[in-house]
């Protein structure tokens, strides 16, 4: 049951103004690093806002825009300075919180990604072995099939997986959109994924 009167106490700028949910703050409890990974930085996120909010001033934004401005690399050089001319106006850089990969682009992907000599993806990533399934026969058939004329290439994308601290999921596991909707999808979070359209 609310309490009435604090509600009543709320400015009605306080009662229209929604944003992020946070994490709660209890310092009694650790997160398993795996879970970590995989939850949005709400903190950040909505630090990031009130900096938009502050460069913006009053002008209303639809959810995708809170979304997208949250995840902008420097608020003021992408917001700052054009009277509210933004909306098909402005080119934005924007700071991904995830990235997922599915297996025939992320070889590409990786073997850039290894000419860089970083030790680790700057976000969490992962790779999902399900493009280069060929369905035919049924699981029992193409599967096994699909995994020995394949195997050069998972087996590459399972070692630079280990290698850099990436997310393997073997094939078999599932398709990319299921696996990312169960196990990443969150509200606020951006994700960069990769995918094909034959």
């Amino acid at each position: 049951m609310c309490d009435c009167e604090q509600i009543k106490a709320l400015s009605y700028s306080q009662l229209l103004c929604r944003s992020f949910a946070t994490p709660a703050t209890n310092s009694n409890f650790s997160v398993h690093p795996e879970i970590a990974a995989r939850t949005p930085p709400y903190g950040k996120l909505v630090r990031n806002l009130t900096e938009v909010r502050r460069v913006l001033g009053t002008q209303g934004l639809t959810l995708a825009e809170k979304i997208l401005y949250s995840h902008l690399d420097n608020v003021e050089d992408a917001l700052g300075g054009r009277n509210g001319k933004i909306r098909g106006e402005a080119y934005l850089k924007l700071k991904v919180d995830r990235v997922a990969m599915q297996d025939a682009s992320a070889q590409m992907a990786l073997l850039q990604f290894m000419t860089c000599g970083l030790g680790g993806t700057a976000v969490p990533a992962s790779i999902h072995c399900d493009h280069m399934i060929v369905g035919e026969k049924g699981a029992d058939v193409d599967l096994p099939k699909s995994i020995e004329g394949n195997k050069e290439v998972f087996d590459f994308l399972e070692s630079a997986a280990k290698k850099f601290g990436i997310q393997f999921w073997a094939p078999g596991s599932g398709i990319i959109h299921q696996i990312v909707l169960e196990n990443y999808a969150a509200p606020g979070l951006m994700m960069l994924g990769t995918d094909s359209r034959e």
